[in-house]
């Protein structure tokens, strides 16, 4: 049986809005991703048109992140890991039994210059009716202070949106400077979780190796956004439990195309 969370673990997910799941997969696991992420960005480099990704806010023209939006279309690998019942049965204790695909991302933060992220709140991007929208970022390779950790602020998820600034929607220096999350040092194998409320960002990695993670946006079936972002063929996908919303089928699953085919022959 898969792992699942303890109360306690529980509970201070509740209270602070993330929780650090030590170990969720395996040292060797993680380095036969991590090794099946660069090789990704190796491919897509020579293809991509648009310039510097880093945040406006925090673009300086000396640092670099390298990202590649819904990572399981490009490599196995990474429907692998969100498919996982040791990654998914932990998502169940926190947002429900039903858990949901929303998107998928990939950063590498490049060696001494990988870009930051201010703090910001990622409700955002993607508003939904309800708070079960959930960020679940799996650590390919150790990520200490000096890569450039995620950094959370604890219990910010209860407060509800706050008014975001500029172009990227980050949350303004002088009121929320970086400094004043408690950093989340985490290890290859471990997986930040944190609600989409949670006010949280990272420092620019400094150190001599990179920085590598995948992002996993899920939420409850029921849970209705507000806007549509991040579309893709993959947004829908249960990871885990099932989607009650069987009104919701499309005509090919409900029997009409037989009409047409029997109308065609």
């Amino acid at each position: 049986m898969p792992r699942r969370l303890t109360p306690s673990q529980i509970s201070f997910y509740e209270t602070n809005g993330y929780l650090l799941i030590k170990g969720v997969y395996t040292k060797s696991e993680m380095a036969e991703a991590r090794a099946a992420m660069h090789a990704l960005a190796a491919r897509l480099e020579p293809l991509r048109r648009e310039g510097d990704i880093t945040w406006s806010s925090v673009r300086t023209g000396t640092t670099r992140i390298y990202h590649c939006h819904d990572v399981q279309f490009h490599t196995a690998v990474a429907t692998r890991l969100i498919c996982e019942p040791r990654f998914t049965a932990a998502l169940q204790d926190l947002i429900g039994e039903n858990v949901q695909l929303h998107h998928t991302k990939m950063f590498i933060k490049p060696p001494e210059n990988g870009s930051p992220f201010p703090l910001h709140q990622d409700y955002p991007y993607f508003p939904h009716a309800g708070t079960s929208m959930t960020a679940a970022t799996i650590h390919f390779d150790d990520a200490p202070l000096a890569k450039g950790c995620l950094r959370v602020i604890p219990g910010s998820h209860k407060q509800g949106p706050r008014t975001p600034s500029g172009d990227d929607h980050s949350l303004p220096f002088s009121e929320y400077p970086l400094e004043s999350a408690v950093p989340c040092e985490a290890e290859a194998g471990d997986v930040l979780v944190f609600n989409y409320l949670t006010i949280h960002g990272s420092g620019v990695n400094t150190s001599n190796e990179a920085r590598t993670t995948m992002l996993v946006q899920v939420r409850d079936p029921l849970d209705k956004p507000l806007v549509a972002t991040h579309l893709s063929a993959g947004q829908g996908m249960m990871l885990a439990g099932i989607d009650p919303q069987c009104s919701l089928l499309p005509e090919w699953e409900r029997g009409e195309p037989a009409a047409a085919v029997a109308a065609e022959s």
